[in-house]
């Protein structure tokens, strides 16, 4: 008579489980063996590497990008972001206090110096252009010595013309009248007044005898 083994139920499910545990094992094993030891992805994708690479300090191309904080003779002016080979930067530029490094720091404090100085130079534009206005409303005297026909003994310069503005409250140098050639005879003139900023305008000026007790009598 054949015997009957009595198998419960019990140690079936261990067995299952063990079986299993050892397949996930096995499973894992061979996943970590196919995964290589070290992260081989190219130094250049690395967030890191890609900022060094593209600091503003990196010489790229052979030169690298310097902000001239003084005039520097064939290359800018104050503010000018400039390419220069790295040895004459770091060499003559930057220990010389001429240029500094463009980082995004000192673009932002030269984009907001060059904003500031636009908005000095359009209202420093607008008092121009209202200056100009005011002038070529008015009209000036200038008294000079003349004969009999007209003809002055001298001649009524640009210093003069300046000082009868400026008797007037209106700022104008020397500099800023421009006659052509001496006003020798008495009359009315347009003298043409250059304010600066491609401002310009024109004044009435009449040239009058001087007044003296001899002509009042």
């Amino acid at each position: 008579m054949a015997k009957m083994t009595d198998k419960k139920p019990g140690k079936v499910k261990a067995k299952a489980k063990a079986k299993t545990a050892s397949k996930a094992k096995a499973k894992a094993k061979g996943d970590a063996q196919s995964k290589p030891a070290f992260d081989l992805t190219p130094a250049i994708h690395q967030p890191g590497v890609l900022r060094r690479k593209n600091h503003p300090t990196r010489a790229k191309d052979g030169q690298m990008h310097v902000l001239l904080t003084h005039v520097v003779p064939h290359f800018g002016q104050p503010g000018d972001l400039i390419k220069v080979r790295p040895g004459f930067a770091r060499n003559y530029l930057l220990p010389q206090g001429l240029a500094t490094f463009a980082t995004p720091h000192n673009l932002l404090i030269v984009q907001k110096h060059k904003q500031r100085l636009r908005e000095l130079e359009e209202a420093r534009r607008a008092d121009l252009v209202n200056l100009a206005a005011q002038l070529a409303q008015r009209q000036i005297s200038i008294e000079a010595n003349a004969n009999a026909e007209g003809h002055l003994y001298g001649s009524v310069t640009a210093d003069q013309i300046a000082a009868a503005l400026n008797a007037g409250n209106f700022k104008i140098g020397p500099e800023n009248v421009k006659i052509e050639g001496p006003l020798k005879e008495l009359g009315l003139y347009t003298i043409k007044l250059h304010l600066g900023q491609d401002v310009e305008t024109d004044v009435k000026l009449w040239v009058v005898p001087t007044h003296t007790e001899e002509a009042a009598t």
